[in-house]
């Protein structure tokens, strides 16, 4: 055998060696954080207003008690990466009268960083009710709920809204009694401060304003929030590495979530998600495991694309249905949120191309050492999702 044999295989070696440590570090940190990301993610917290017939005004807040208390801020994406990680778990642990005895403390400071005004007039708000579910499935976020009335000035025009910055980023809705949505709704930056204008119905958002922040909640969506849409792109990288097919085929899944995405919003199309959800598990399973016994990409691949695509635009709309975006802002907050979303599939192709398919794509070895064992670990964290979305594992 040459020398230049030897150093080729040699080298030939060292690359599948490489491609396997790549995919095997990129797939044990999916499987690391799947499990605990419902648990530790952040969510917006929500604020409804209702304006009553009797001059009063109902505030209702859904909020992560936990994260707030432990001073968990919006500059972390989960609870994991904060300081206070360990707070939090201690939090989380606690029943609701001792979680409760806890904000007690805590309120004056909150209620210090909330600020709801009509026509200049602050409002006093007094707690009339608060909910905390008891300690359940530590896989989910408690959600707290506290309800706080306020008498309005009479004939009020204008809604002034302030929440800190520290607090994260919140849904505001404004509504009327005994109307069936609001008026009123927008998803609000860290920090940022809204006027609602009441004689008007409500002053929408700036289009450009609404787009920027869709876009944003769209692709934060994908990465880093988006662990079963983002294991979906993978395997749809697996069995082509050539950019142009893949592109074709998430655009594709694009277009069709984007026809689901707005017929669930516009509650035409209304499926549980304790139905969406496993089926979600379930396609990314499928794609897995075409990808083993598939090495060709077929024609009717993107077919089934654009099938899976309206099945994952249903998972989509229920990220939206929580915002009650209003009519006026239908059409931007769609074509922001889908413009996110498909910013993050594309991201994620390239940095699968840029890490395995640029350097190995073209292997004889490639489906046999990549493809399979990769895809292989996608079907079994697919399907362990599937399973404990089925209620089977806790």
């Amino acid at each position: 055998m040459s020398a230049s044999n030897t150093r080729y295989r040699a080298y030939e070696q060292v690359s599948i060696d490489m491609a396997r440590l790549l995919v095997a570090v990129a797939m044990t940190m999916i499987l690391l954080v799947a499990n605990a990301a419902r648990a530790h993610e952040l969510n917006p917290a929500i604020a409804n207003i209702e304006l009553r017939g009797d001059g009063t005004a109902n505030l209702s807040l859904s909020v992560n008690l936990e994260a707030l208390i432990a001073g968990i801020g919006p500059e972390h994406d989960n609870t994991e990466t904060a300081p206070q990680a360990a707070v939090y778990e201690t939090l989380r642990q606690l029943p609701p009268e001792v979680l409760l005895r806890d904000f007690e403390e805590f309120e004056p400071r909150y209620l210090a960083g909330l600020s709801v005004a009509a026509d200049g007039v602050p409002l006093v708000l007094e707690r009339s009710s608060a909910y905390i579910p008891p300690v359940g499935d530590t896989n989910l976020v408690r959600r707290t709920t506290f309800e706080y009335a306020a008498q309005l000035p009479q004939e009020a025009a204008v809604l002034e809204w302030r929440y800190d910055a520290e607090f994260g980023p919140l849904v505001l809705r404004v509504a009327r009694s005994g109307e069936a949505s609001p008026f009123y709704a927008n998803l609000l930056a860290p920090g940022a401060a809204e006027v609602v204008e009441l004689s008007a119905n409500g002053k929408p958002a700036p289009t450009g304003e609404t787009l920027q922040r869709y876009i944003k909640l769209g692709f934060d969506h994908i990465l880093p929030k988006g662990l079963d849409h983002v294991l979906f792109i993978i395997g749809l990288f697996l069995l082509s590495a050539r950019l142009k097919p893949l592109l074709v085929q998430v655009t594709t899944f694009t277009l069709a979530h984007s026809v689901t995405l707005a017929l669930g919003l516009l509650g035409w199309v209304t499926i549980p998600g304790s139905i969406v959800e496993p089926l979600i598990a379930l396609s990314i399973v499928f794609v897995a495991v075409e990808n083993i016994f598939t090495q060709n990409l077929h024609r009717w691949r993107t077919a089934i694309v654009f099938g899976f695509g309206l099945l994952h635009g249903l998972g989509f709309a229920g990220v939206l249905r929580e915002l009650s975006v209003e009519s006026g802002q239908f059409a931007a907050s769609l074509i922001g949120f889908n413009i996110g979303v498909e910013l993050g599939q594309v991201a994620v192709v390239l940095l699968c191309y840029l890490a395995v398919g640029y350097w190995f794509g073209a292997r004889s070895w490639y489906h046999a050492r990549i493809v399979v064992p990769a895809s292989v670990l996608i079907a079994l964290i697919a399907g362990y999702w599937f399973f404990e979305r089925v209620g089977v594992i806790a």
